[in-house]
């Protein structure tokens, strides 16, 4: 049988349409909403909060962002710089504890708020389960009792001690209208500084055999180490009592129990402007749920010396890997918006 051997044309025709198919499916695998655009997350200080905003931050990845290292911040520089544009999105928000800071800043006119991120974080009192049975303590109001006070008189002044929550949190806030508002001003002592080495203190108490009170908060490693119901119990207010726009809010819960804070939601907070620009990252923001309970285990791990850099990292990678199916659908979604 006879082959006619291909004619120059022929042979560069093939070869005109194999490379523009190879550039056609390259640039289809690289046309990623984000290509090209870098973005500044922020977090605070708080290390526990470092794995929450990193499943955000490889989610953006995977869009293609360019993500630049997380800037630890203080809240309110966090809610500042976002509404200035310096930087790009905080993943822990906490709502409504954060409603002053976030309506101080620029509220719904420079931010975008949509879906939560983690729902259901309680915070309140609690103090060791022992002393509260002894002693019939059931709510934060019978701490004006001098005698109920002393009991948990860590430094001999007298007064109740109090492991708080650092300054510009936004519980310190709560914290310091309730001690005024149930008149717990002069038997109560708030200590702030580091939460992390105040309540370190505080359980290292109460491995003594000492009674203790302490504010914290959900999810956070703390609980796992002192369990409610077992170890420690909540203590509720008298009376709901909180601060600024949130004045006269009920803080009753579904079950009945006031423990002086509404429960709270954690919100992606981003600047406006920029998921205007990209729909992919709001639709993004706005998808994205992470649940509480995984936050708490890797929490704990941490709490328990897993806690570098190289350590979250790979709780990260982890936890992807295991969800993997959830995280792609997170993706798919965000990129049918940028469509």
């Amino acid at each position: 049988m006879k082959h006619n051997k291909p004619s120059a044309w022929q042979i560069k025709l093939v070869c005109s349409t194999l490379a523009g198919a190879a550039l056609s499916t390259s640039a289809w695998a690289a046309s990623l909403p984000g290509e090209g655009i870098s973005v500044q997350p922020v977090q605070s200080t708080v290390a526990e909060e470092t794995f929450q905003t990193l499943i955000v931050n490889k989610a953006m990845e995977a869009l293609g962002y360019d993500v630049k290292p997380t800037k630890e911040v203080d809240y309110n520089v966090g809610y500042t710089s976002i509404a200035n544009g310096d930087a790009t999105y905080l993943t822990v928000g906490w709502f409504p504890l954060h409603a002053d800071k976030y309506t101080m800043a620029g509220g719904d006119k420079v931010f975008f708020r949509k879906g939560e991120y983690i729902s259901g974080a309680a915070q309140g009192y609690l103090i060791d389960k022992k002393t509260a049975e002894q002693y019939k303590i059931t709510n934060i109001g019978q701490l004006s009792d001098p005698k109920l006070a002393k009991l948990f008189d860590a430094n001999g002044d007298g007064k109740a001690d109090l492991t708080g929550c650092n300054p510009g949190w936004g519980c310190e806030l709560v914290i310091e209208a309730q001690l005024d508002a149930y008149k717990l001003r002069d038997m109560v002592s708030h200590n702030q500084g580091n939460y992390a080495a105040i309540i370190a203190d505080t359980i290292s108490r109460y491995k003594k055999g000492d009674p203790i009170l302490y504010y914290t908060w959900t999810p956070y490693w703390v609980s796992g180490v002192l369990v409610p119901g077992k170890d420690v119990v909540w203590l509720e207010v008298p009376f709901s009592a909180l601060p600024g726009e949130r004045k006269g809010v009920d803080t009753t819960l579904a079950n009945g129990k006031n423990y002086g804070f509404e429960m709270n939601s954690m919100k992606i907070v981003a600047n406006k402007a920029f998921t205007e620009a990209n729909p992919a990252a709001a639709k993004l923001f706005e998808v994205i749920k992470l649940d509480i309970n995984a936050v708490s285990a890797q929490n704990m791990m941490m709490s328990k010396g897993k806690n570098s850099a190289g350590d979250i990292e790979a709780h990260a990678n982890g936890w992807i890997k295991a969800n993997q199916a959830l995280f792609d659908s997170w993706i798919e979604q965000a990129k049918k918006a940028a469509m």
